[in-house]
């Protein structure tokens, strides 16, 4: 599976062009969310995300009459923390929303890693946060094709870490189940 794996990395086997590209270029200007107090949260059904790490950012489900941002999106937080969100949400106005809705879902998961790539680096903190200015500035590496971002290859390399993932797991899984049958059966 390692063999794979390499020829996997280097793009099937061959090398892949990759080209500087702006986010705004790409997907007009990114937004914000709006700043909504815990204690002004009404519980509800909408995931809201705020900056932090822990459950993807989603701090509450709230019932408030919030903007609500398209599924296939990109978040980055105030830290330069970056996360594909699948779904429709809320975010508060430390949060900054790339509209990656017009492109392929597995393209959008590819272009959140660049994306965290670029912008989760260390130059963002409490005393200097990301904001959707920050966003709209930042350029990431991508793999192109007559000049343009190849969407195609990026679906076919996520596809491919996907499938390499499930078969990691049924590969553990089977280990476990035979490491559970030798130890019943002593």
């Amino acid at each position: 599976m390692g063999g794979g794996r390499e020829q996997f990395a280097r793009g099937g086997g061959g090398k892949r062009p990759f080209k500087k590209f702006n986010l705004r270029d790409l997907f007009g200007s990114s937004t914000r969310g709006k700043r909504l107090k815990s204690a002004d949260r009404v519980c509800g059904i909408l995931p809201f995300v705020t900056a932090g790490e822990a459950n993807a950012g989603i701090s509450d489900f709230v019932g408030n009459d919030v903007m609500i941002f398209s599924s296939n999106t990109v978040t980055i937080d105030m830290f330069g923390s970056a996360k594909y969100r699948n779904y429709e949400y809320g975010a508060d106005d430390h949060v900054a929303v790339v509209h990656t809705e017009n492109v392929p879902k597995l393209a959008s998961i590819y272009v959140t890693a660049a994306i965290h790539k670029a912008s989760h680096d260390g130059q963002f903190s409490y005393a200097r946060n990301f904001y959707a200015k920050d966003a709209d500035a930042l350029n990431i590496m991508l793999p192109e094709k007559d000049g343009r971002p190849d969407w195609r290859f990026m679906e076919g390399v996520i596809s491919a870490v996907q499938k390499v993932v499930v078969q990691d797991l049924v590969l553990y899984s089977e280990r476990k189940m035979l490491a559970v049958k030798e130890v019943v059966n002593r």
